[in-house]
């Protein structure tokens, strides 16, 4: 089995080669990048190589947002933002922009391998080749979904979403980043297309299909709390 590869993108040569090296001492492969711009090209030449992205908010060329907003309309990669502030509007806006962990500068590499290792698992790039959450359990190998050990029937498409909703677990995502990312880029279909999939995905989960929320304004989010769960 070939080992992760993280791109890592921030301006700041030293941070670089100090989170580099952490993450290469923990048998991970690593590429880098010293702006945006770079970043973004190099995930557009590696994207389907790529299994995780440590980006940085402050950067020249593209900023961190900029390049996270570009990357989420055509990728589900998980995405860790690095940032100097720590304000809550900050880590909000990372998170609307679909970004699936936030660490504040200045950090520590331990931690932040450990929140590397930790996303990887979620999305199903280590340990193991099943996703998990509640009472559903999905086999990428085989294909297919069980809630209860029970085997559930659904098509390629309603299987690739429902694996890019739990990789995705907790984040809002708008019908774009769904379309986008379980469509691809160049699909030039309806938004409805994501409404129809996601009402047929419900109804095959049964009770558990309120595990996708429905988000207003905005499109849908993935969340296993029963007190939480809108079935609208």
């Amino acid at each position: 089995m070939k080992k992760p590869l993280i791109l890592i993108a921030d301006d700041e040569i030293r941070l670089r080669k100090l989170v580099s090296d952490f993450l290469l001492n923990s048998s991970y492969g690593v590429l880098t990048a010293a702006d945006g711009k770079q970043a973004y090209d190099i995930f557009m030449e590696d994207r389907h190589k790529i299994d995780l992205i440590i980006l940085d908010v402050m950067m020249p060329q593209m900023d961190g947002w900029e390049v996270l907003k570009e990357i989420k309309k055509i990728s589900s990669v998980p995405v860790i933002m690095l940032t100097a502030k720590s304000e809550e509007t900050d880590q909000l806006q990372g998170f609307k922009l679909g970004a699936n962990d936030y660490v504040t500068k200045p950090f520590s590499p331990s931690v932040l391998v450990a929140r590397v290792e930790n996303l990887l698992k979620r999305s199903g790039k280590i340990g193991g080749e099943r996703l998990g959450l509640g009472n559903l359990s999905i086999d990428l190998i085989e294909h297919v979904v069980y809630i209860d050990n029970c085997l559930i029937e659904l098509t390629p498409k309603e299987f690739d979403l429902l694996v890019y909703f739990i990789q995705n677990e907790g984040i809002a995502l708008s019908r774009d980043n769904v379309l986008n990312a379980v469509w691809n880029h160049d699909y030039f279909g309806d938004l409805r297309t994501v409404d129809t999939h996601v009402k047929q995905l419900r109804a095959k989960l049964g009770i558990h299909g309120g595990y996708i929320q429905t988000v207003r304004g905005i499109g849908y989010r993935m969340r296993c709390k029963d007190e939480d769960i809108d079935k609208s």
